[in-house]
């Protein structure tokens, strides 16, 4: 039956009992039906007899009896008469597989009034194909006029159940009567009970969650105690200035113990920040607000609910597929249907969870998010066959799969080895460095000229000229006019049709060229040896990325990734110190040392009694962080900071008021230290003798942390040879400078050492600036770095004259950013890696990846509520800064051979 051919077509009649046709018996009524089928997602489908099959919705609320209130109804493939009657289960794997009774069932007419039923049908098919049926049921539970009226914008089979204003209409929640007018059960006494399974493909295609439900055999978990869960994790006010945690792209799909799977959605990341007193926030991954998305807004503010959530703002199109093109277009509901798939949880009311291993989060996630709104909902994590999740993913047409460690915990702004994508079509972001167009063409332009960075520079990797309509072009060009340059974004001449980093021979299509602002995303067939994109497609506009961040994506090997992150859990020993994600210390687990509304307490460090006193005392007030949670901070990061404290002289930079008191550095510990603590005596040329405290174990952090040291400042030599520093650094300090200005100085200190093979490890000041280390292992002199460390600086200096300067002297400077290679001597300390500082917002100096020093880095990123779940996460950065020093005389050499 060519009216059931789209039916027929998605079935397998050899392995379903579902029928082929059948036809009404009554020749004077039309008949209509609801059947309630709890699958994946409970929902209602509501049949119409119509021309001999059934006309079928699926309506996630179901039927309503307010005029009021109206209710999305997904139109799908029509149905054989037969399919009337039928309730019981549908077998689990199978496609809807779940429960269904007949919720309601009656006869129907138009409203208009026409005789016979002929006419009836002819009149509602005219009626169905211009969008607007008006009818009217007489059933057991819906009577009365109702209206069918298919919307614009959200997809070609979205339409909305209205009731009209008649003698029926009431406020009255009619889903509650739950019980089928055939048997009589619920459906949950039918799950039960029934013998009766008819096995059958669904229409579910409205919600890829749900399909990738049906077809991927799923393992069941215990259910986790949530109050437990919630119980012990630790306590913190909402997360500042978090940014979602990144996943590393890999080439192919895989399976492993241990691994959850979930959709990779094609939309916009973004945080929600619920806090009943702040309201709430939608922002993007660079902290840009989202309010535009309102139906989202409304929703989240609706819900008045204190966590912080992450997930991807969307627009499915009508087979349920996120819609990329549509998304960048929104503006209302007429645009698209707009959803917000959440699928993680960082913070609830008052705990923070991103300690906690992503299976608890998905369990208290699944427990505490509402699910009375259509527009947002819970990503699905399914515990399946990776491989074939995939495939299930790519017969969907969807972008691909994210792969996360059931164990991983969660990691503001790193891009994890534990989380991993792959992607069915090949994407990537790029910038957009200007337009080509061609002799006679009508368009506003022919093609658009892209790049991406690297190492700071703009590359040139191709041009696409598909995927725009004349409309969007249009768009496109009032967003190109201000940004208009003569000057070219790349730093070499290319042809744009044939591209080379040398002087072509000739120019092809003559460029407009663009400022490097705007960032848009195209998919490609492959990479070309040339580096240059090929069969590229235009797919949509970035407004969630600064065009500084886009660098090419190249997939790591997923055998290889996955086995390195397997072996972090079988092997103690220690990964390359190249590695992004090293395996963290044994005690990162470490539980809290002090009672914090305990004033004095005596505890046993290191077998060394240490009284701890004024614990109460607010160290940072705008903040409420107490000197107690100061010394619980250091307790827990002891054994990432040992290494770097170990025999070395310190000097106490003491804050005994807090962060707004008096402070002051003290040296000489004479007559002040404990028993057990070792000094070093420090000898000037006068013969003044200073006894410096010595770094030897948790003892000693603790100790000088009871005296009111916020922050912990070493020396860069151990007290055996006191003359040679296991590293040199230098120090990039701002005056009133921007971050990003920071970064760019940094990324330039470290192409200047890449050219000569020195390797360098940066960690954030915790206050306006940057340190980048490099290694000597106690090799040279003090005086020997600092020489070095001034070379470096002035080839940094020679870069960026605009904003940089050599001279000492604050005032000589003239507001320009301080390149300091003059800590490198005797004595000279700065605040060690993983220290605090006595900074609003109880900032951290933390040690970085070079893949994060990037524009959009702040301070703020790193403080003492977040940072111990990154040091969980990434170890120990700095492993390197203790390694294997430089060979400086070499360097020197080479240096000299390559700077000039």
């Amino acid at each position: 039956m060519q009216k059931l051919k789209k039916y027929n077509k998605k079935r397998d009649f050899k392995k379903t009992a579902e029928p082929k046709a059948g036809a009404s018996k009554d020749k004077n009524h039309l008949i209509f039906v609801v059947q309630k089928h709890d699958a994946s997602r409970l929902h209602y489908d509501f049949r119409l007899e119509m021309d001999g099959v059934l006309k079928s919705w699926a309506v996630p609320k179901g039927p309503m009896l307010d005029p009021k209130v109206k209710h999305l109804a997904m139109m799908v493939e029509d149905h054989p008469f037969d399919y009337l009657n039928f309730e019981g289960i549908i077998p689990e794997g199978e496609y809807g597989g779940g429960t269904v009774i007949v919720w309601d069932e009656g006869t129907y007419e138009p409203i208009d009034p026409i005789k016979g039923k002929k006419a009836q049908e002819k009149h509602l098919l005219k009626q169905l194909a211009s969008g607007q049926l008006k009818i009217k049921l007489h059933g057991e539970k819906l009577n009365g006029e109702f209206a069918m009226v298919k919307t614009h914008g959200m997809g070609e089979n979205a339409w909305l159940m209205i009731k009209h204003k008649d003698q029926f209409a009431t406020g009255e929640d009619v889903t509650k009567k739950d019980k089928s007018i055939l048997s009589g059960k619920t459906i949950e006494t039918m799950a039960k009970t029934s013998e009766k399974i008819w096995q059958h493909s669904h229409e579910e295609d409205m919600n890829p969650d749900e399909v990738l439900a049906d077809n991927v055999e799923t393992e069941e978990n215990e259910k986790a105690d949530i109050k437990a869960l919630l119980q012990a994790a630790p306590k913190s006010k909402v997360p500042a200035n978090i940014k979602p945690m990144k996943a590393t792209l890999v080439d192919e799909p895989f399976d492993e113990l241990g691994w959850l799977f979930e959709v990779k959605w094609d939309g916009y990341r973004a945080l929600a920040i619920s806090d009943n007193k702040d309201g709430v926030q939608l922002i993007s991954r660079n902290n840009l607000p989202f309010d535009k998305y309102y139906p989202i807004n409304e929703a989240l503010k609706s819900w008045k609910m204190d966590a912080v959530l992450d997930g991807e703002l969307l627009v499915l199109n009508e087979k349920g597929i996120s819609d990329f093109g549509s998304m960048q277009n929104w503006r209302s509901e007429a645009d698209g249907n707009l959803v917000y798939y959440i699928f993680d949880i960082l913070w609830y009311e008052g705990k923070n969870l991103m300690g906690l291993p992503l299976s608890d989060r998905q369990a208290i996630l699944q427990s505490v998010i509402p699910t009375d709104n259509d527009h947002i909902r819970q990503s699905n994590v399914f515990d399946a066959n990776g491989i074939d999740f995939f495939a299930a993913a790519e017969r969907m047409g969807l972008e691909g799969i994210i792969a996360k460690k059931a164990d991983s915990v969660y990691t503001s702004d790193l891009r994890s080895k534990e989380w991993l994508k792959v992607k069915v079509q090949r994407r990537q972001e790029v910038v957009i460095a200007g337009f080509t167009k061609n002799e006679g063409t009508g368009k506003s332009f022919s093609a658009l000229v892209l790049g991406v960075y690297k190492n700071g520079e703009l590359q040139f990797i191709g041009k696409v000229g598909t995927g725009f309509s004349d409309k969007l072009q249009k768009e496109m060009m009032k967003q190109f006019e201000p940004l208009i340059t003569k000057k070219s974004p790349f730093d070499y001449e290319v042809d744009v049709d044939k591209p080379t980093r040398f002087r072509p021979k000739r120019m092809g299509a003559k460029p407009t060229w663009l400022k490097p602002e705007l960032v848009c995303e195209v998919g490609f067939a492959e990479v070309t040896s040339d580096g240059v994109f090929r069969q590229a497609s235009f797919k949509g506009m970035r407004t969630d990325k600064r065009a500084k961040e886009v660098i090419l994506e190249t997939p790591a090997s997923t055998e290889e990734t996955v086995t390195e992150e397997k072996e972090k859990n079988t092997s103690k020993t220690t990964p390359k110190k190249s590695d992004l994600a090293l395996v963290p210390v044994k005690s990162a687990e470490r539980k809290t040392l002090l009672n914090p509304t305990e004033d004095t307490q005596t505890k046993k460090i290191c077998g060394h009694d240490l009284k701890f006193n004024h614990v109460t005392k607010s160290y940072w007030p705008e903040d409420k962080i107490s000197k107690g949670e100061m010394l619980n901070y250091y307790y827990k990061v002891g054994e990432y900071m040992m290494p770097y404290l170990k025999d070395r002289p310190m000097s106490l930079n003491r804050f005994p008021g807090g962060i707004h008191g008096q402070s002051f550095y003290q040296k000489n510990v004479t007559d002040k230290a404990p028993d057990w603590a070792k000094t070093f005596d420090h000898i000037t040329d006068e013969g003044k003798v200073t006894k410096y405290l010595v770094g030897t174990d948790e003892a000693s952090l603790l100790w000088m942390a009871s005296l009111g040291c916020i922050e912990i400042n070493p020396w860069f030599s151990r007290a055996q040879t006191p003359d040679n520093p296991d590293y040199c650094v230098i120090d990039l300090d701002p005056d009133k400078h921007t971050y990003d200005q920071v970064v760019e100085a940094a990324r330039i200190t470290k192409d200047i050492l890449d050219a000569i093979d020195v390797p360098s490890y940066p960690k954030t000041s915790g206050s306006t600036g940057m340190h980048i280390y490099i290694p000597l292992e106690g090799k040279y002199t003090y005086q020997q770095s600092q020489l070095f460390a001034n070379i470096i600086v002035k080839l940094v200096h020679k870069q960026i004259p605009d904003y940089t300067s050599l001279e000492r002297s604050t005032a000589a400077r003239k507001g320009k950013m301080y390149l300091d290679f003059l800590q490198n001597r005797p004595g000279a300390t700065i605040a060690g890696p993983y220290s605090l500082r006595p900074k609003p917002g109880a900032t951290v100096s933390t040690p970085l990846s070079w893949d994060e020093v990037k524009p959009g880095l702040t301070i703020q990123h790193f403080n003492i509520h977040n940072a111990m779940d990154r040091f969980k996460e990434t170890g120990d950065l700095f492993k390197g800064v203790l390694g294997e020093g430089i060979d400086l005389k070499k360097t020197l050499t080479t240096a000299q051979r390559i700077l000039g």
